[in-house]
């Protein structure tokens, strides 16, 4: 989920620069805080995985399709957006202090929340600028509470 601040115009391009360095902070941070970043592999035809979890026996139900073990619960939200297309959202605010306050929330939700803060130095005159943020990949009845109701952008 990106969250862009819409009032402040940028250009497409600053646009799409903002939410990478959102996105990509939001999924390195929750690989860290996970201890998954070491479980990042890339496939034989260029696409980047997650290498499934290492799972405890006594967690797993065996599966005769397959003959091995599969885990007893859902994946998490990581790897399941890692494993669905590793899709992203984006939705507007009209402010700085919505944008904080989006922040706030989320971290107060207890979800990453990589706020970025532009230098200025290609726009907003010289001043360092909050244009957005992105949380970690989350599952939409995790994420709802907290951007469901922002428009799309």
């Amino acid at each position: 989920m990106i969250v862009m601040r819409r009032d402040l115009k940028m250009r497409k391009g600053k646009i799409a620069a903002q939410a990478g360095h959102a996105c990509v902070e939001a999924v390195l941070l929750a690989l860290v805080r996970d201890n998954r970043l070491g479980d990042i592999r890339v496939s034989g035809d260029d696409w980047i995985e997650l290498a499934p979890e290492t799972i405890a026996l006594e967690d797993a139900t065996f599966d005769a399709k397959t003959q091995g073990f599969e885990p007893g619960a859902a994946a998490s939200p990581l790897e399941a957006w890692f494993s669905e297309g590793v899709a992203k959202i984006c939705v507007y605010v009209d402010s700085e202090e919505e944008l904080l306050d989006l922040h706030r929330r989320a971290q107060e939700a207890g979800f990453i929340s990589a706020l970025v803060r532009d230098a200025g130095y290609t726009e907003f005159h010289g001043e360092p600028t909050y244009t957005c943020l992105a949380l970690e990949p989350l599952f939409p009845d995790q994420v709802d509470p907290v951007t469901g109701g922002l428009p799309l952008y």
